[in-house]
């Protein structure tokens, strides 16, 4: 891993030239649904009109600087017990671990800002083998196969479903996956 501290923060509108060389990657968009930024002023307005104000999307920094994110969807209605996570981070920084460790923060945050949810859960498209790998990292739990669940970008996909409940808390700390 990066000797640099790794933090997840609100986006700020100075990540603009951090965050335009990841979210301007095809390699780092292909399995997110964000299609890939092409200029300056693209992704200004999408941290302006996206990341800011969403709720619960966080930018992941080595030592303050951008190289990724993730985000949490939470549901409403009936289904408010629930919420989806999501991440991406830039290219050179996969395989080091610094993915697995954002999100196992994320997942410690997400459950005290919503102390009603009970379920948080990820999914994989089925070829992305290292997706899945943080996941399971993290302390999700493989649930099963989706067949021919979404299209991702024009591809109809399989994917994997994950799923961390509030419950996996003391589990994880106990085990000091968090």
């Amino acid at each position: 891993m990066d000797s640099g501290t790794v933090t997840l923060r609100p986006f700020r509108v100075s990540d603009v030239d951090d965050f335009i060389l990841w979210a301007g990657d095809d390699q780092v968009t292909r399995n997110i649904r964000w299609k890939t930024i092409t200029s300056k002023e693209e992704a200004l307005t999408f941290i302006k009109e996206v990341c800011i104000p969403h709720p619960w999307r966080r930018s992941i920094c080595i030592d303050d600087r951008s190289i990724g994110f993730v985000s949490v969807y939470r549901w409403s209605g009936n289904e408010i017990c629930k919420a989806d996570i999501a991440y991406g981070i830039a290219a050179k920084y996969w395989g080091q671990g610094i993915t697995t460790k954002a999100v196992k923060m994320a997942v410690s945050e997400v459950f005290k800002d919503f102390p009603d949810l009970v379920r948080l859960q990820a999914f994989a498209a089925v070829e992305n083998k290292a997706s899945q790998r943080v996941l399971e990292k993290a302390g999700f739990t493989k649930e099963g196969l989706l067949r021919k669940y979404t299209f991702l970008k024009g591809q109809l996909k399989d994917l994997v479903i994950y799923s961390f409940l509030s419950t996996d808390i003391t589990v994880a700390v106990d085990d000091k996956l968090l």
